[in-house]
């Protein structure tokens, strides 16, 4: 049986077209793809992302332990900071990618994608000692993105004034980040179940007063596939390393180790995530092969038609 978000019957009497995503049933769209493509870019737009996991580490060893754990650097991850990071196995592969938010001193918000959580947690829980407590959270989560989102954000949440760029702050009951999957200006709004209706409520009539629409999966898509943003599951997983997915970026290898240290320091790159963007009129999708002269030598991970450029684009 699928999952449910707490807002399910407001995105229903919306209209919007559901759909399975990660083990939940969540909206697609709205009124268009394209519409609400277009209003994140141009304007502002409204997501509901409640199906991605949130795992709070807590104790007062809790970012030395997220240290031994993520490929970034957390022992210096202070209160209202976020730092995307991977946690890989042992061969180095990427289990998942995940962003961590420090939320109080001793206590730590991971979120790693929907369809990895119980792997991230239980790899978590298996590594953790008797001073740190993890335990999974089922906060809603909001995402408000476009360029709009900064004058809605400062208006309805004081405290989020002139917040950088992953960087968080508490409004009262509620975590804000300055995050994203967007590639624009956006925030993501962390609430307790109870108050999702109250918050997105809020937010939507905002998001319309301001021009904008509230977006689906779909849009969610083509936006993070623009930016050449990776997709858990189908541009990187196990298989590819940090290098090969072009993500070392977020691996430090100095002075400490965490599972696949050894093996991402090591092993030499037999392929590598690229963009691509067709001269045609025609529209990649995942599997197709990738040939050059004739020859193979890759495949789509991911591909769509960009809304923006006019163009069929893809991730190989």
């Amino acid at each position: 049986m699928l999952l449910r978000s707490p807002l399910d019957a407001q995105h229903r009497a919306l209209g919007a077209k559901m759909g399975a995503f990660a083990g939940w049933d969540m909206p697609i769209s709205y009124g268009g793809t394209v519409s609400e493509h277009t209003a994140v870019r141009e304007r502002v737009g409204l997501f509901d992302v409640s199906h991605l996991g949130k795992v709070l580490v807590s104790g007062t060893g809790a970012a030395g332990f997220l240290d031994t754990q993520l490929t970034n650097r957390m022992a210096d991850l202070t209160v209202g900071r976020a730092r995307y990071s991977l946690i890989c196995n042992g061969d180095g592969g990427i289990v998942d990618d995940l962003i961590v938010y420090g939320d109080s001193a001793d206590e730590f918000l991971v979120v790693p994608n929907a369809s990895n959580r119980d792997a991230v947690f239980e790899q978590l829980r298996a590594g953790s000692s008797g001073d740190v407590k993890l335990w999974v959270v089922d906060w809603t989560t909001l995402a408000v993105q476009g360029p709009r989102s900064r004058a809605i954000i400062e208006r309805l949440f004081p405290a989020a004034k002139d917040l950088g760029y992953m960087r968080t702050v508490r409004d009262g009951d509620v975590l804000i980040a300055r995050s994203g999957y967007t590639g624009e200006v956006g925030y993501e709004v962390f609430t307790t179940a109870e108050g999702a209706v109250e918050a997105w409520t809020q937010l939507l009539e905002a998001v319309r007063d301001a021009g904008g629409e509230p977006a689906g999966f779909a849009a969610r898509d083509t936006l993070r596939l623009e930016m050449g943003d990776p997709l858990h599951g189908n541009d990187i997983d196990v298989q590819p390393m940090p290098a090969e997915a072009g993500l070392m970026w977020a691996v430090r290898l100095e002075e400490r180790t965490f599972p696949g240290h050894d093996a991402i320091a090591t092993t030499t790159p037999r392929k590598t995530l690229i963009g691509l963007r067709m001269t045609d009129k025609l529209i990649p999708r995942h599997g197709y092969e990738v040939r050059r002269e004739g020859r193979s030598i890759g495949t789509i991970t991911s591909g769509t038609f960009s809304p923006t450029r006019r163009i069929g684009i893809a991730l190989a």
